[in-house]
């Protein structure tokens, strides 16, 4: 979907199945008050939460983070606008990340690939 020159800058989002909130912050760019806040107004962010409240983020609420920072900091959409934007693009969303799964693959693999080479 959000094809953005900054999402390139991002580091890269690791093969684990969980993320806290400290990571995620750092992968997004994104401090963790504003995660908590976008909650709020993002439906579509819903970390698991465990004992004592602490959240754990997967790697799909990672690559909607992201999406919906573009939309915020780099599109310049309010956060209602960038509510609609995402809850209206449905399948076009879904495969938008699906791409980004399978790119995020890649390089995780080019990467093994390499060092295999060594």
């Amino acid at each position: 979907m959000l094809e953005t020159s900054n999402n390139l800058e991002l580091p890269p989002i690791p093969a684990k199945r969980y993320f806290t909130i400290g990571e995620v912050s750092e992968l997004c760019a994104v401090k963790p008050h504003v995660l908590r806040y976008w909650e709020q107004e993002f439906p579509q962010l819903k970390p698991v939460k465990r004992r004592g409240n602490r959240r754990y983020y997967q790697r799909q609420d990672v690559i909607v983070i992201r999406q919906i920072r573009a939309l915020l900091y780099e599109e310049g959409f309010t956060i209602g606008g960038a509510r609609q934007k995402l809850s209206g693009e449905g399948a076009k969303e879904d495969v938008s990340q699906t791409q980004q799964v399978i790119r995020q693959i890649r390089v995780e693999l080019e990467g093994v690939l390499h060092i295999l080479k060594r």
